[in-house]
């Protein structure tokens, strides 16, 4: 089984948020993808210290699948330098981490490493 990731990326607003989102899902890229908004962050950016309003998206994929959503993501993100970072899930119910696992399955069996539509 490919090593669970949990990644963490910020969108501008609600609307790109939902998109993204559902894409990766609908990909098999992610098995579940949580908006939550109301985040604020401070950043520094070309020079600039800025705070913006933005919603983080927590999804939750495997290693195997890492490197196109990544791909994918830039894709569809608006950002010129979206945040995408991801943890290894060390521990999870095992029940939920195999769940995790089948839902990021390329049809046919395998990983969605190399897979982009």
């Amino acid at each position: 089984m490919s090593t669970p990731l949990l990644c963490l990326s910020t969108c501008p607003d609600a609307d790109t948020a939902a998109r993204i989102a559902r894409t990766l899902v609908e990909e098999r890229l992610a098995a579940c993808v949580n908006r939550l908004p109301g985040v604020v962050s401070t950043y520094r950016w070309q020079g600039g210290i800025h705070e913006d309003a933005e919603v983080l998206l927590v999804i939750k994929t495997t290693r195997g699948c890492f490197a196109t959503l990544r791909d994918r993501l830039v894709a569809l993100h608006p950002y010129e330098v979206p945040e995408l970072v991801a943890l290894e899930i060390a521990e999870g119910l095992p029940a939920y981490l195999d769940w995790l696992a089948r839902e990021t399955e390329a049809v046919g069996g395998g990983t969605n490493e190399g897979l982009r539509k």
